[in-house]
């Protein structure tokens, strides 16, 4: 379901730091998150509109601090657009609902995939539950 938003009314929802991260294209320092060494079984979420983005048994530890999953819970879950700031070429990945920045998405994971889904953990939520 599309979330439309100003970023008042974000603003007004969000942690600080989640607003800018999601709302802003913003990131965390490695290592400082909440789940980048999480491993309870559930669902990861978006932390501004609640849409399931990763399951936790898709989660490993790519040793770059951040939460990292092989991918996605469906294709619809994400968007991913290419990101050339920072002098980088870089995918993007965005919730597909409202189009929170969640983090970045590259070829250097492991099987079944080959991707690394690099994510914040501030744009993050969970659910805990058996999947």
């Amino acid at each position: 379901m599309k979330v439309n938003k100003s970023d008042e009314e974000w603003k007004k929802l969000l942690p600080e730091e989640t607003f800018q991260i999601t709302r802003n294209r913003g990131t965390e320092r490695a290592f400082t998150g909440k789940f980048w060494d999480h491993k309870e079984k559930g669902v990861y979420t978006c932390a501004c509109c609640g849409k399931e983005l990763f399951h936790s048994g898709t989660k490993y530890d790519s040793g770059s601090g951040w939460p990292s999953y092989y991918e996605p819970v469906s294709n619809e879950a994400v968007i991913e657009e290419k990101d050339t700031t920072h002098f980088m070429v870089r995918t993007e990945v965005i919730c597909s609902d409202c189009g929170a920045h969640l983090g970045h998405v590259f070829e250097d994971g492991p099987r079944p995939t080959g991707l690394r889904y690099c994510i914040n953990s501030a744009s993050l939520a969970f659910q805990k539950k058996d999947v």
